[in-house]
């Protein structure tokens, strides 16, 4: 895994990935953290999110995909559904749930850049070193890049 610094959606923006990944909770709510930057930024990223089913278990290590284009730039972000929902204490990523999605992502853009964030870490609580060590497993001789927010 590689570790950049810097802003995952400007890097996007940039032409530095083709595909950006970020955690969901399956409610559709993309209501905080990156999440909700996604959805004021690109909105394309939330109406696929909406159009899946609200509140459905089966969506749980499963993603939906949105094409983003700006200018003469284009990448697709992934919604990756890898929480069942935010409220409560304590752990809400799952882990299984992030092995599915990266294996998922695999297999869908294995020619591609793909860049992610602390997904599961943040405000889903889970823990760093082992939601690296899977995705470093299932994105194994891909281009992958974590990217360390920094304004």
């Amino acid at each position: 895994m590689r570790t950049l610094r810097g802003d995952l959606l400007e890097l996007a923006l940039d032409g530095t990935f083709d595909v950006i990944v970020h955690g969901c909770n399956c409610q559709c709510q993309m209501g905080k953290g990156i999440a909700l930057a996604i959805k004021q930024r690109f909105p394309e990223a939330y109406v696929a999110d909406c159009a899946t089913e609200k509140g459905s278990r089966q969506k749980l290590g499963g993603f939906s995909t949105a094409k983003i284009e700006r200018g003469s730039r284009a990448f697709v972000i992934v919604n990756a559904y890898t929480q069942f929902h935010w409220r409560g204490a304590g752990v809400k990523a799952d882990y299984e749930a992030i092995r599915s999605v990266m294996r998922g992502v695999a297999s869908a853009f294995r020619e591609s850049r793909i860049g992610y964030p602390k997904i599961g870490a943040g405000l889903a609580g889970g823990d760093w070193s082992i939601i690296s060590a899977i995705i470093d497993e299932e994105l194994a001789g891909l281009d992958h890049t974590y990217v360390e927010f920094s304004a």
